[in-house]
């Protein structure tokens, strides 16, 4: 790639992860719940399974979805059960002095496996793939997932940074139901502009 073409796809890489979605509601709820440092494994967990989707996406799973679109489907109607799920476990979520009793962060593994249901992340390696490495060549495909790697924690830890400003302001339990709820409905309404997306 030349290097204009390599700086759009750093460009691209940044503009999508930074922009609101499950992964950044989710990480300013955990934010404001369980504070920034409780919140690291989450954020890179996010990282690592974005970059290697993006990776398998381009080394085949493209391939498999042009070849059989039921698995598409399946894989949107079981990501959008989850994340409905999930608003509600936001919705619910124990108060920031509970949480030590009544819940944890999203774990390393939990959230790198939830890129794999979470809908913008396909979204955005598929786009990805298709735009900076329409050969799916190897050296295209690892350098396309190596830039969501590189700028991707920087670009989502602004969200759990915002999570722990909002953190005292909810001591206040009416104004902690209003939060969360807000989040959950987020959650929620960031699922319809994906859910179209190829196909």
């Amino acid at each position: 790639m030349s290097f204009p073409v390599v700086a759009a796809l750093f460009g691209f890489a940044f503009v999508t992860t930074v922009t609101p979605g499950p992964n950044n509601l989710m990480l300013m709820a955990s934010g404001a719940n369980f504070g920034f440092r409780r919140t690291v494994p989450h954020m890179i967990g996010i990282v690592t399974g974005l970059a290697l989707l993006t990776l398998l996406a381009g080394a085949g799973l493209m391939a498999l979805f042009d070849a059989f679109p039921i698995v598409r489907t399946a894989l949107k109607t079981v990501s959008v059960a989850y994340l409905l799920w999930l608003a509600w476990k936001v919705a619910t979520a124990a108060p920031p002095g509970e949480t030590a009793a009544k819940g944890r962060p999203m774990t390393f593994l939990q959230a790198a496996a939830f890129q794999w249901v979470n809908p913008k992340a396909w979204a955005i390696g598929l786009s990805a793939i298709t735009i900076y490495a329409p050969d799916r060549s190897l050296l295209s495909v690892t350098l396309v997932a190596a830039a969501f790697a590189v700028v991707c924690f920087p670009a989502i830890s602004v969200w759990a940074w915002l999570g722990t400003v909002v953190r005292q302001w909810l001591s206040s339990a009416r104004r902690r139901h209003v939060f969360n709820g807000a989040m959950a409905a987020l959650l929620v309404v960031s699922l319809y502009p994906v859910l179209g997306l190829h196909g």
